[in-house]
């Protein structure tokens, strides 16, 4: 990992929420309610990196490919709630479109320590897949950099799989691992450190683009 996750843009102190403690129940929401904003203009300026990601993605299903989610966290449980969402919305078989989550289901309700910094552990995962040139695995992490999204990535690449970064800053150490990158730049977070926030809301916007896209295409 090159970068201090303290160095990070989602790390850093929102000037607009930094006294929210102080507001009463009225104001408190009004102002958090503004910051939902922001994940949708980052989603905005992100689309041509996200239609460059549906047609890939498309391209890989009409192949007989899969569209493959792996994250960690809030990421991971993003993913396999789009994956899960996909079979009863377009009626394809569930092993079309997959979830993967550091820590494994049990990770979907409860954290589960130092999975997401297994980058080993993710690479596995991604190899049980039986992974092919049609693949398409999508790695999430706000931060760009969780190593165990890392490792599902480089043996996506490995494989000959195609591959894209979601990600929510520039310059991520993913990008410079995944084929294309879509960053939904969301930048410092209501509650510092909480990237299920803006961060989490531009993915959800994201992935949601990205299956709907590709399946529409189809």
């Amino acid at each position: 990992m090159t970068d201090a996750l303290g160095g990070l843009s989602t790390e850093a102190v929102n000037p607009r929420t930094i006294e929210i403690d102080l507001l009463g129940a009225g104001d408190l929401v009004a102002v958090l309610h503004a910051e939902n904003s922001t994940p949708f203009h980052a989603v905005e300026a992100a689309l041509p990196q996200i239609a460059a990601a549906v047609e890939l993605i498309a391209q890989g299903l009409a192949a007989g490919g899969r569209l493959i989610y792996v994250g960690a966290g809030t990421s991971g449980r993003l993913g396999v709630l789009d994956a899960s969402e996909c079979m009863p919305t377009f009626g394809v078989s569930p092993d079309v479109v997959v979830g993967i989550i550091a820590g494994g289901d049990a990770a979907l309700r409860s954290s589960i320590e130092g999975a997401e910094d297994d980058e080993a552990a993710g690479c596995a995962a991604a190899n049980t897949l039986s992974l092919t040139s049609a693949d398409i695995l999508v790695g999430i992490a706000a931060s760009g950099r969780t190593p165990y999204v890392l490792g599902a990535l480089r043996a996506a690449g490995a494989a000959g799989s195609g591959t894209v970064a979601v990600v929510n800053v520039e310059g991520s150490e993913m990008s410079t691992v995944a084929e294309m990158t879509v960053a939904a730049v969301t930048g410092p977070e209501p509650i510092t450190g909480s990237t299920r926030l803006l961060a989490g809301t531009a993915q959800k916007m994201v992935l949601n683009l990205l299956s709907t896209g590709a399946m529409v295409l189809l």
